[in-house]
């Protein structure tokens, strides 16, 4: 296996956390100091500390020290341009399946006596 799939892996589970794609789309818009984030966020310091500790050590978030303040950015701003990419996919499921529970009886009918995939021609 090539080892762009471990780091794809390990970068997708860093990313499936609803705090740190907060995270991202806070940054999007520019550096921010962790106590900025947390007040944005509505959450403590500590815990978007600890969130930008393990986006930092795969490589999606930079620190600048400014004095005594970190500032946090996105280490390629492509980052935020993957999540949008992937949440239009999840918009368009999500509206799929809603169109799906709200279909008529007659268009289930029609789907369910489509013919199995095994006698459709290749």
């Amino acid at each position: 296996m090539e080892a762009i799939y471990e780091i794809q892996a390990e970068t997708i589970k860093t990313l499936a956390n609803a705090r740190r794609l907060e995270i991202i789309h806070l940054l999007a818009t520019g550096p921010r100091e962790v106590g900025r984030l947390a007040v944005e966020m509505g959450v403590s310091q500590p815990n978007v500390s600890q969130h930008l500790a393990v986006m930092k050590a795969v490589g999606i978030v930079e620190a600048e020290r400014f004095g005594r303040e970190i500032h946090y950015r996105l280490a390629d701003p492509d980052v935020v341009a993957a999540c949008d990419l992937m949440r239009g996919v999840l918009q368009r499921r999500l509206a799929r399946l809603a169109g799906l529970s709200t279909s008529s009886p007659a268009t289930t009918t029609t789907t369910a006596t489509a013919p199995p995939l095994a006698t459709i021609s290749r």
